[in-house]
């Protein structure tokens, strides 16, 4: 290991330690600075105190720190506020500059600072009008005319030319039309926010309402806990409470106020929280998620009948609940589907979600992750994902920048990728690549929006951790692959005169699939390609390569555990095979003195007769049951090999007793991954497998039930899938269903993972060129060379009628071949393992390329690739 790259990353870790789990009231570490609020707070005066108090002692800024932080914190290309990942302005940070340079000029101070923000203004006003004219934010286009009036009021020289004027206009027209239509309190028009929450940028008519302001003051002193507002508000009306906000707000947040302020920091806790495990970096914060964790656990448990106070709350509430139910579910928490789907059963609430969809997007963005980890009998989270997902598939449809999403492509293509990749069928350092690139080109904060939580997606100290992170496990990732080619070479895998290379592919799954909870120095990741390689070559020997009768002399073999009478490939398979067994015995033994030599070989046993039943029934054009041919599909798939060789070396490491059958069966949670990836092989490649002559479970479900059409049988088959893959999930997260140690569960989540990627009806990885390029993201490309926002491997997201015609013309003329198939013409070799070729050679224009150099069949999908 670089010893240098493990303490540059272990001292960061504790630096952010200290900054993020602080014990403060306020966590400014994870909360960004507003400018445009500093700035409305720098601009009270002790003479606005007079009101308050009728003290008259004082004169200048009352809240110095503020004006202190205006004059030190102006961007080198002289603005102030929101910058995108690379460093340009957005949008706000025109009425952002124009709030700064006012407080400046209001002080007769930062001469320098003000020249370098006028020549921003007019160098970039109408670049950045131009870019967001199809749709200015809300926010935006109340503020900005507002700030330019005032700004011109002060005596500040504003300057717009032909283009930027004209541009200028079209804001004010718009900021006209809302003025005019909404009332100060309304909320019925869908926004986050009513009018009177824009105080400070409204017309003197609204300011003056001061009967009105004081109304709607929150307990606090508070209007809608927007720092900017309160500020005008104090200024209008010089109201004690709204002082004592504004006060005990400088006094948490010293250097700079926020945009809203007081937050839900237990939101900002879970948003946190979220944001390192997507960015691959829990195993740091183990201890401190756990903590943060239990902690909103309980207060789960204690507010259950808690009712929505309003509707403008909504989003929040909807978010919180959603984010708090994923997080506490993963971590292993037992907590019930309506602490989220409450919603789903109250048509108001859904018609207002409908209605306001650019308000809702990212919000119904998360509710559809929480559905991810769905179980078994969860019928109310069977509707509210399908109307998340509806909600979704509708929004992305928009043209709109509205608020805040919209203006994020980032968060946009995110959005897209949930929806074509199941978060099942995703290898996870791969997201976490996605997402710290993704978090590189996020804004600073996003505007003056209710979605302050959004601004907790950025934060310089976290990114940087977790490019170094990232970097370090690609480099050990590397170092770990050299000795992975070697092993395959000196064992004569790599040129065994059949079949295909696949070392990288066997290396890259299976790291790719466990980097959030393997360590950097796990040997489990070589356990898992080696095997996944010995089972590949042993694949293509039984499906292509071998006559019956030498298949069976190997079968003999391996049941004897004795090679002393074989040659060529079948002695180069078999010694693979016992060194890979024999360290994987040594490394238990080293640290458990008990030899598992005999569990090892037995799971081997079992998966080479499992192999040669499958050929003796196509050499036989036999037809099995299905039955029949699950109970050894199920074995010959290879998924419980990789698992629980991998399983025994970890610490703490699986029992002796776990690593084999018991009474015949082994351990649920194995059995359904076994079962699971079986069927997701056959849910997938019924077309290819009947076109080569072959059958799977499908087909025979078919061909055992003479009145079903193939679409019939298909979504039999996905019936099961589905409920075998929830039963999985929670046999993976909850406790109580088996007695295994927790990394043990997460490889075999891991191996599913890797399985539905190759099974995905979305084709992920459709061609060699799509498989090199992402080995090259996780392994070889540091993420410094990212230069903008990551394209993602989506396809375009379908409407129903799409897919039900993209389905019509999948299945068209299958059912003419399958009772040809199922009735043993061309029938040879056709219950192999996976959807490896059997004597015959793959379509040359197969999507998953099996004909290409460097390659591996659908077998080694399940021995990942």
């Amino acid at each position: 290991m670089d010893s240098s790259s493990v303490s540059s990353i272990e001292s960061l870790v504790n630096e952010i330690k200290k900054d993020m789990f602080s014990n403060q009231e306020f966590n400014t570490f994870v909360t960004p600075i507003s400018a445009y609020d500093t700035a409305w707070l720098a601009m009270i005066s002790y003479n606005n105190q007079e009101k308050a108090t009728n003290d008259h002692s004082f004169s200048g800024p009352m809240f110095e720190s503020c004006l202190n932080w205006i004059l030190n914190n102006q961007n080198e290309q002289g603005f102030w506020g929101e910058s995108n990942g690379e460093n340009l302005p957005t949008i706000y940070a025109l009425p952002t500059t124009l709030a700064c340079m006012i407080a400046l000029k209001k002080w007769n101070v930062g001469e320098t600072n003000i020249k370098k923000g006028l020549k921003f203004i007019h160098a970039n006003t109408e670049i950045l009008l131009k870019e967001n004219s199809q749709q200015f934010p809300r926010w935006f286009t109340i503020v900005f005319p507002a700030m330019v009036q005032l700004a011109k009021s002060v005596g500040l020289e504003i300057i717009f030319v032909n283009g930027s004027e004209r541009l200028l206009s079209d804001v004010v027209m718009k900021r006209k039309v809302i003025l005019e239509s909404e009332k100060l309190m309304d909320v019925t028009a869908g926004h986050d926010q009513p009018l009177l929450a824009y105080l400070e940028s409204l017309p003197n008519y609204f300011v003056d309402q001061k009967d009105q302001i004081l109304k709607h003051l929150s307990e606090d002193g508070s209007l809608f806990q927007s720092p900017s507002a309160t500020a005008q508000a104090f200024m209008s009306t010089g109201n004690q409470k709204c002082l004592e906000y504004l006060m005990s707000i400088v006094h948490k947040c010293p250097n700079g106020v926020p945009s809203r302020f007081p937050v839900d920091e237990e939101l900002i806790n879970l948003c946190m929280i979220d944001h390192i495990q997507r960015m691959g970096l829990a195993n740091h914060f183990n201890k401190e998620i756990e903590q943060i964790l239990g902690q909103v656990y309980k207060n789960q448990m204690n507010n259950q009948n808690e009712y929505l106070s309003e509707i403008s709350t909504l989003p929040e509430r909807l978010y919180k609940d959603s984010l708090a139910f994923r997080l506490l579910r993963l971590q292993g928490y037992k907590i019930n589907q309506g602490s989220f789907c409450w919603f789903v059963h109250q048509p108001q609430i859904r018609a207002y979600i409908e209605k306001n969809q650019e308000r809702f997007t990212y919000v119904m963005y998360n509710v559809y992750r929480a559905t991810d980890l769905m179980f078994n009998g969860e019928s109310e989270m069977e509707k509210v994902r399908s109307f998340a997902r509806n909600f979704l598939e509708s929004s992305m449809e928009l043209v709109s920048n509205e608020d805040n999403l919209l203006l994020l492509p980032s968060l946009q293509k995110v959005i897209e990728h949930e929806l074509n990749v199941p978060w099942v069928a995703r290898l996870e350092h791969l997201d976490h690549r996605l997402w710290i690139e993704l978090s590189q080109s996020l804004p600073l904060s996003i505007g003056k929006s209710a979605d302050y939580w959004l601004s907790c997606l950025h934060n310089d100290k976290l990114v940087k951790l977790a490019v170094q992170n990232y970097e370090y496990r690609q480099s050990v990732y590397r170092t770990e692959l050299e000795e992975l080619k070697r092993w395959s070479k000196e064992k004569d895998l790599v040129d065994i005169g059949f079949g295909r290379e696949k070392t990288t592919y066997s290396y890259f799954a299976s790291a790719a699939s466990s980097s959030s909870f393997l360590p950097f120095d796990s040997f489990l990741r070589l356990v898992v390609a080696k095997c996944s390689i010995v089972i590949t070559v042993a694949d293509d020997f039984y499906d292509e390569e071998a006559s019956l009768n030498d298949l069976k002399i190997l079968t003999d073999a391996v049941q004897r555990w004795d090679g002393s009478n074989l040659d060529g490939p079948s002695k180069i398979i078999f010694d693979a095979l016992d060194d890979l067994v024999c360290d994987v015995a040594k490394l238990y033994h080293l640290r458990h003195a008990i030899d598992i030599t005999s569990e090892l070989r037995r799971q081997w046993q079992e998966t080479f007769l499992a192999w040669m039943m499958e050929s003796t029934w196509s050499n036989n054009v036999a037809m099995p049951s299905r039955n029949e041919y699950l109970e050894i599909g199920m074995i010959s798939i290879g998924a419980h090999i990789l698992v629980l060789h991998a399983a025994s070396l970890e610490n703490p490491s699986l029992p002796r007793e776990k690593l084999k059958p018991i009474d015949g069966q082994y351990e649920n949670i194995t059995k359904l991954l076994m079962v699971t990836t079986r069927l997701l092989n056959d849910i997938q490649s019924y077309q290819k497998e009947c076109e080569v002559g072959k059958m799977n479970y499908t087909l025979l479900h078919m061909n055992e039930n003479p009145g079903a059409q193939l679409d019939d049988s298909i979504e039999y088959v996905k019936e099961i899938l589905a409920n075998k893959k929830k039963e999985f999930l929670e046999n993976v997260l909850m406790d109580g269903f088996n007695d295994m140690p927790k990394t043990c569960k997460l490889l075999h989540l891991s191996c599913l993972n890797v399985f539905h990627m190759f099974f995905n009806s979305c084709n992920l990885f459709d061609t060699k060129a799509a498989i090199l390029e992402d080995i090259m993201r996780a392994i070889y490309i540091p993420l410094q060379e990212q230069t903008s926002i990551p394209s993602l491997k989506t396809s375009p997201i379908l409407t129903p009628q799409e897919k039900k015609k993209k389905k019509e013309k999948k299945i068209e003329n299958i059912p003419t071949k399958v009772s040809a198939c199922l009735n043993g013409k061309n029938f040879k070799h056709q219950v192999g393992i996976g959807i490896s070729f059997v004597g015959s050679k793959a379509p040359k224009n197969h999507p998953f390329g099996w004909n290409t150099k460097g390659f591996a069949s659908q077998k080694l999908s399940s021995c990942f690739i």
